[in-house]
């Protein structure tokens, strides 16, 4: 899929193109790189349909393989697997060479954020923001042996005792049934009582059901537990479920 926009200074637009098992072969089609050479996480400086300068980083938002493209390092990698940063000037040349492949397809946002939720990633001022431990999100991952052992980091006193104990709130994922949930929609146990707030939430494509992410004690966070949400003044079944909701497909080395 394909999406345009403006970003940040200097008049560089963005254009998104992925995820999928074919997003990395229709970018291939216009660079004279290997992206098999391109694991996850690594980047390289090259070509990119005519558009020199491109840094192309095989990364993404979404779960699926895929490859970012940036023209300016001041922008930040966001959502997609492939995005792409140019002057204004060679967007449009450049979306169009992109759409002569019948493999892609313009979309928006809403399908960008399926993607990213189906994959258990969190938005930032949603799901986490600076009121939000590591711990709290389910991001203890992120945290190496070292830094722990150091305490080299802002907040380690805090964040190192709750690795050590218990936190009174975990994000979890949720699959719901009824209508779909929303940020913001209440979540509950069983008697009724509000415990948490849910802070994403979409149908997922993929699985065919609706899927949801947010905080709630941790006493209620252990995967195939019971619980409500409400959505539009009525109550509905949901249950805490093991993210990320569809497995990952990243691309590594063998």
């Amino acid at each position: 899929m394909l999406t345009l926009g403006k970003w940040g200074p200097g008049h560089l637009v963005t254009g998104s193109l992925g995820p999928g098992p074919t997003a990395t072969q229709v970018l291939q089609a216009g660079v004279a790189d290997d992206l098999r050479k391109l694991p996850f996480m690594t980047s390289a400086v090259m070509e990119v349909f005519g558009v020199s300068g491109c840094r192309v980083t095989r990364c993404g938002y979404t779960g699926e393989d895929g490859v970012e493209d940036s023209r300016a390092s001041c922008l930040p990698p966001y959502w997609c697997p492939i995005q792409i940063s140019v002057p204004a000037a060679a967007a449009v040349r450049l979306a169009a060479a992109l759409l002569e492949n019948p493999e892609v397809k313009l979309a928006g946002l809403a399908a960008r954020d399926s993607l990213r939720l189906e994959a258990g990633l969190c938005l930032y001022g949603s799901d986490i923001d600076e009121h939000t431990t590591p711990v709290e999100g389910s991001l203890s991952w992120t945290l190496g042996k070292r830094r722990r052992a150091a305490m080299d980091f802002p907040g380690a006193s805090v964040i190192i005792a709750q690795l050590k104990g218990k936190v009174q709130r975990r994000r979890v994922g949720l699959t719901c049934e009824g209508a779909p949930v929303r940020a913001h929609s209440p979540i509950l146990n069983m008697e009724g009582t509000v415990i948490g707030t849910v802070t994403s939430g979409c149908p997922s494509p993929c699985l065919k059901k609706n899927v949801a992410m947010g905080y709630v004690p941790s006493e209620y966070s252990r995967p195939g537990t019971p619980l409500l949400v409400e959505v539009r003044r009525k109550q509905q079944m949901a249950v805490v479920s093991k993210m990320p909701f569809v497995t990952t497909n990243y691309y590594t080395l063998k």
